[in-house]
């Protein structure tokens, strides 16, 4: 405990101020004033972090009618700040101060925190418990800040804000709950930010915001609870961004945003999100992984999407596009789901589905066929073959009318033949006059009969050939017309 008597002239100004809440500004005017050269600044500007301390632990408290705080620009903070445990009734704010050391708030119960345009060592919270809010506006935290499981009421304020420890996580904050807004809006992090499991009510706003953690985890938000996530307007993140298990009740944007990471990029599995804007300035370098997420509507753009995008158990409500023309085509949606590395049936369905809701019945047969085709080059040489057959035949049972093709074709073939030449009667005189289009048919209709081919029959040559040709084409139309369309009326 500090005695007035041992108090230095400005440790005095600041004892003083207190009772009343009064500003005490140390700065001289100069260049010097930047808080860059506060390991510089002499005794005149120097104030001990014990007396600091002693005041905000009520070793002088205020007058009737007035409301203490600490309020102090342009000063050297000497020694630990030390708050551990400690209930603050008053707020604090520092504003362009150098600390020579952390300041730790571990398990404290306080009011406001506000370091302005400072540089402190780092910034213990954890297990805070702030009834106001925390504000690092433009200050360059050179260590850890950590806020494990704190809970403020009001906001958190990073913007313009420095954080940087790049071998480490710069923000720890697992378990954080803030009943406010974080918002990070032009903020600079050298290292990982750990939100794991964290409840912020307001939204995390990250707006210009730059994240440096090559080759680790650059955001780590697994399993938090958002309003929603603004990772956007030229927003950039040297390292990965997970997502995994999310819940954001709003929209979650990367519009504008640059993600840099060689393996993985964004790892949004199992998360759930109202709104999802993927339009990046570029596709990310690694990969995107959505498996098992579920979005009430998708909002991308062509040129949006890595090399590979990991889709299996992806479910959404709608698609929307920027360019919607190109981007809500076929080709390019089925191109999109192909980004999935090996084949995976639940993308196209879902796909399909979409279609079907927003009534294009005739471009979901057209993904629904794309499936087919995609899964056949999995399956062995005869699986194949007999791909190869019912697509070409009966599109799957997506394209039945190319059976009529096929049918018409070789009836012509079959009339333009068969009417050249003169079959032999099998009952002379007791038979029907040949007809060679009514003869074809005859021959491709593997059930029932017209009454030709039994009635009529050839010595040998091409047309014999030709004949049992046209009825095994018969059969396999048949077989894979039926095949196709018991398909699709199982899915439908």
């Amino acid at each position: 405990m500090h005695s007035y008597e041992e108090l230095t002239s400005p440790e005095r100004e600041l004892w003083n101020a207190y009772p009343t809440g009064r500003l005490v500004d140390l700065r001289t005017g100069d260049a010097e004033d930047n808080p860059e050269n506060g390991d510089a600044w002499d005794a005149g500007r120097t104030i001990r972090a014990t007396v600091v301390a002693a005041l905000l632990l009520g070793v002088h408290p205020g007058r009737p009618g007035a409301a203490p705080a600490l309020r102090l620009r342009g000063a050297r903070i000497s020694g630990d700040l030390d708050l551990s445990s400690a209930e603050i009734r008053h707020g604090l704010w520092f504003d362009e101060c150098w600390f020579d050391r952390g300041a730790s708030f571990y398990g404290a119960v306080t009011r406001t925190i506000e370091i302005k345009g400072s540089r402190i060592p780092g910034l213990d919270l954890t297990m805070a418990r702030v009834e106001g809010r925390v504000s690092l506006r433009g200050t360059v935290v050179r260590g850890t800040l950590a806020l494990m499981n704190a809970r403020v009421a009001g906001e958190l304020i990073l913007s313009r804000a420095t954080l940087s420890h790049p071998d480490d996580w710069a923000l720890f904050a697992g378990g954080l709950l803030v009943e406010g807004g974080v918002f990070c809006r032009r903020t600079t992090v050298y290292g990982g930010m750990r939100l794991l499991g964290a409840h912020i009510a307001g939204g995390l706003h990250m707006e210009r915001a730059q994240i440096h953690h090559p080759g680790a985890v650059a955001l780590l938000a697994d399993s938090a609870t958002v309003r929603t996530l603004m990772l956007s307007d030229a927003f950039t993140a040297h390292g990965a961004i997970s997502l995994r298990g999310v819940q954001i009740a709003d929209q979650l944007s990367f519009d504008g945003a640059v993600l840099d990471a060689p393996d993985i990029a964004l790892d949004c599995t199992q998360m759930r999100v109202g709104v999802f804007v993927f339009t990046p300035v570029a596709p990310p370098s690694g990969l995107i992984d959505l498996q098992g997420a579920q979005v009430v509507t998708v909002r991308d753009r062509a040129g949006a999407w890595p090399g590979t995008v990991r889709l299996q158990g992806f479910t959404y409500g709608s698609l929307h596009e920027e360019d919607g023309s190109r981007t809500n085509s076929v080709a390019y949606r089925v191109s999109w789901i192909r980004r999935e590395s090996g084949f995976a049936s639940q993308p196209y369905e879902q796909l399909a589905t979409w279609y079907r809701q927003i009534g294009r019945d005739d471009d979901a047969r057209r993904v629904l066929l794309a499936k087919q085709r995609h899964r056949r080059r999995t399956l062995g040489r005869p699986a194949r073959m007999w791909g190869h057959l019912l697509d070409a035949t009966v599109g799957y049972g997506y394209r039945p009318w190319l059976a009529g093709v096929w049918l018409a074709a070789l009836a012509l073939l079959g009339t333009i033949v068969f009417s050249a030449h003169s079959p032999k009667p099998t009952q002379p005189g007791q038979v029907p006059p040949f007809n060679a289009f009514v003869y074809t048919l005859d021959l491709l209709i593997p059930i029932g009969g017209l009454g030709q081919r039994s009635a009529w029959y050839w010595t040998g040559g091409a047309t014999a050939w030709l004949a049992y040709a046209l009825i095994a084409a018969g059969w396999l139309l048949t077989t894979a017309a039926l095949a196709g369309v018991s398909r699709t009326l199982n899915k439908n």
